[in-house]
């Protein structure tokens, strides 16, 4: 039997957001977002109750089949012509004003798309890396994603076009576009080695760098409350903040349209989106 998933009322949305401003009052923050916080700025999410299946590519199929290579690429040079080019939303300036004021201490996030530094966050722990940046797997030699869409062009004249228009193609939250036809598609190597060359985002199946992971902790024990926005907290690499956090007896609030696994450490839960919640806590703390 299928499950219709009810949504909060009004009065109940309302009231569990005066119950998080009266327990976060007078708390400095650590914030933990994930991709729902982006969605306002045109990115999907990956578990969100309206998205669509998924399958990323894992870190094994990556470095082991150029063809898996091949496709990444190619459907990535078309993704990135989206991504690059958006903006933080509200939700996201809300927590940098926060910052500033010395309420956020700052703030980790599982996204790539660094919209948190756009918009004015100082203190930010991109956990799973950012696409903006471009490794070498045997130097270790870093480039940018701009520099790469410039050689990826010109090996590849026309390809982004042939796919159709950038608005008209499906997008993840990794820049992953769906392409079906990637056969010819000509993969950039690296310059100085001839290496292969990585997004310098952490893969599933890939372990997330030690120092992100301890930067991350740090950041959560300066704070005296955890503010978790737009993330379902599926991976253990952000619920382990959570997990922490409440073991120390820090309250946790969890805002998301959905459930999370974080849901029964919460000391609140707001199920709603994350711009307009964080635009309201922004109002009352």
């Amino acid at each position: 039997m299928t499950q219709t998933r009810t949504e909060p009322t009004a009065d109940a949305t309302a009231e569990a957001l005066a119950y998080a401003a009266a327990l976060l009052t007078g708390r400095r923050l650590a914030v933990l977002t994930g991709a729902g916080i982006s969605t306002d700025s045109g990115i999907p999410d990956y578990r969100g109750p309206d998205s669509p299946p998924r399958r990323p590519m894992t870190y094994q199929q990556f470095v082991g089949d150029p063809a898996f290579r091949r496709t990444y690429w190619a459907r990535n040079h078309v993704g990135w012509r989206h991504v690059h080019r958006t903006l933080p939303n509200p939700g996201h300036e809300a927590l940098a004003r926060l910052e500033a004021r010395g309420v956020v201490v700052g703030v980790v996030t599982q996204n790539v798309d660094r919209l948190h530094q756009a918009a004015g966050s100082r203190r930010v722990v991109d956990l799973h890396g950012t696409y903006a940046e471009v490794v070498c797997l045997s130097c270790g030699r870093r480039t940018t994603r701009d520099e790469l869409a410039a050689r990826l062009e010109e090996l590849n004249p026309g390809f982004a076009e042939t796919v159709g228009e950038v608005d008209d193609v499906e997008i993840a939250p990794d820049a992953d576009a769906v392409v079906e036809a990637t056969e010819g598609f000509r993969v950039a190597d690296c310059t100085w080695c001839g290496g292969i060359l990585k997004p310098d985002i952490t893969y599933f199946g890939e372990q997330v760098p030690r120092e992100r992971v301890a930067a991350a902790f740090t950041l959560v024990d300066d704070a005296d409350a955890l503010l978790v926005a737009g993330s379902s907290l599926t991976v253990l690499s952000g619920r382990r903040y959570v997990t922490h956090a409440a073991r120390a007896g820090r309250p946790v609030v969890v805002v998301n349209r959905g459930q999370t696994r974080g849901d029964a450490l919460a000391a609140v839960k707001i199920e709603a989106g994350t711009t307009p919640t964080l635009l309201a806590l922004e109002r009352l703390l």
